[in-house]
């Protein structure tokens, strides 16, 4: 259609006279102007953009290949200790089926990645790897990698791939921000659609215009789904391109050849027509994960611990009324809101509340240990008051990979976290967020194995020094190489104890 465009322009320059000639050939040498432009920002950005071949098979297991453990990400390439008693022909059929680094290889499952650090990063959408035995990422030259997930999250679909070889001259795209796109912005996309590029790893280009943004993802939520994937609350990016399978993890393009979005298709696996393509924004929020994700830990959401009100009970208010806060939590030991609708939150970081979207949005992409700052209205009360809080943990259901431990490691054999996962993982039957920190792993044969600590339990104190955060417990234990009293308290209908480590 686009190509038609420029045809009739054109013919219309070629027949008409004299000083409308001249203002469409104006037209024109701004149209090339412009092709000039997305041609560069296609050859600059295209050795970034990954194609991205996925097994789900078990057949690596049945053939001897020793897996690491899940959560690891570690998947390891093709190094397959052969069974006795094959023959060439039957090997060159294993490999043909299960070497995803085999040109012949087809693959069943596949998308695209676009690299963000030069030092072997590649970050596409965690639907593409998930459930993944094997993952090998193609590069155009042909060049590429098996690869290992560095880390995943299923709330906001992305995912990190670390390459498990170098590959000569990688290079990152920058990040652009998606936070000052506007609709009809011109935007390229780069990506491997029907992994068009497996062979290659050679992108295909498309472009058009942003059409929208925050939009929700056409798809129906499932109801049994407890916590909704951020896209649930209208971040999408919408573009009149059409995505279509393998287009999922592909960079969405300004005209600087900055990252703005990374694409995905999850509207086309539903079959049917979509009204063009959607990606996730690289806003705030999404840098803020991303660059979690890049360091290979675990996304920890941020939780204030509201209850909003039900939108038809509203009404023309600004803002989102509270229905309910939380004993013990952010909301209300910090920000001390009142609920029964006494208080209305107006504005988060400056951000205005609309809806309760735009609350779970954005705490949701605050992350936990983070102070947040609070625009809040009194019933009562025509100004406006100012609240802070440091929010606690969000807990998010589903497999979650991270390869570095980040700021929670073992101490003596026990990992702590916040306890307001006590209270989300019981689906409020815990009736308040306990004070403390909550034990979350224990590895056998340690000092807190043999001290009978177990996963939940909740400490108190360190030292006799109360702790009520993750980072107050390992500033407290840091240095300490003598003997650590600990106060446990194993729930809240059961008197506190006295533990030492040592």
């Amino acid at each position: 259609m686009r190509s038609v465009a420029v045809c009739v322009l054109l013919a219309s320059i070629v027949a008409r006279p004299g000083s409308l000639r001249a203002q469409e050939k104006d037209l024109l040498d701004k149209a090339i102007a412009l092709q000039k432009v997305t041609q560069k920002v296609i050859a600059v950005t295209e050795p970034s953009i990954a194609c991205i071949l996925v097994s789900r098979s078990d057949e690596y297991r049945r053939l001897g290949y020793v897996y690491e453990p899940e959560e690891s990400g570690r998947l390891g390439a093709f190094e397959l200790k052969w069974p006795t008693g094959l023959d060439d022909k039957e090997k060159k059929k294993i490999r043909t089926r299960l070497d995803l680094s085999d040109p012949n290889h087809v693959p069943q499952a596949f998308g695209s990645g676009v690299v963000i650090d030069a030092k072997g990063l590649v970050l596409t959408n965690y639907h593409v790897v998930q459930g993944a035995t094997k993952i090998y990422v193609r590069l155009p030259g042909p060049k590429g990698s098996y690869a290992d997930i560095h880390a995943a999250d299923p709330r906001s679909d992305l995912a990190v791939l670390r390459l498990r070889k170098p590959v000569s001259v990688l290079q990152a795209i920058p990040l652009g921000d998606a936070d000052k796109l506007e609709r009809g912005q011109f935007l390229l996309s780069l990506s491997n659609p029907f992994a068009a590029g497996f062979r290659d790893g050679q992108p295909s280009a498309s472009w058009g215009i942003l059409s929208n943004i925050r939009r929700r993802r056409p798809i129906e939520v499932k109801e049994e789904e407890r916590v909704q994937p951020l896209h649930h609350y209208g971040i999408l990016l919408q573009t009149d391109s059409r995505l279509h399978l393998g287009c999922s993890g592909g960079a969405l393009l300004n005209l600087k050849g900055e990252l703005v979005g990374l694409t995905t298709a999850l509207a086309a696996i539903q079959g049917g027509e979509t009204p063009g393509g959607f990606a996730l924004p690289m806003d705030g929020g999404y840098r803020r994960i991303i660059e979690v994700l890049k360091r290979g830990e675990e996304v920890e959401y941020g939780f204030l611990g509201v209850g909003p009100a039900d939108e038809r009970q509203i009404g023309a208010t600004h803002g989102v009324l509270i229905k309910s806060v939380t004993p013990g939590s952010p909301a209300a030991l910090g920000a001390k809101l009142r609920d029964n609708y006494l208080d209305a939150i107006l504005a988060v970081n400056g951000m205005p509340i609309n809806d309760t979207d735009d609350l779970f949005l954005y705490l949701g992409t605050q992350l936990a240990g983070t102070k947040v700052q609070l625009d809040v209205r009194r019933q009562g009360s025509p100004e406006t008051t100012k609240a802070e809080a440091t929010l606690a943990k969000f807990y998010v259901p589903g497999k979650r990979i991270f390869s570095s431990l980040g700021k929670r490691p073992y101490f003596r054999g026990m990992r702590v976290d916040y306890t307001s996962l006590l209270y989300l993982q019981s689906q409020m039957l815990v009736q308040r967020v306990p004070s403390g920190v909550m034990i979350s792993d224990v590895a056998s044969n340690s000092p807190a194995a043999t001290a009978q600590l177990k996963s939940g339990e909740v400490i108190t104190h360190v030292n006799q020094v109360r702790v009520s955060n993750p980072a107050e417990f390992y500033q407290a234990v840091a240095g300490v190489n003598g003997a650590v009293e600990l106060t446990i308290q194993p729930s809240a209908n059961e008197p506190s104890s006295k533990v030492t480590l040592r």
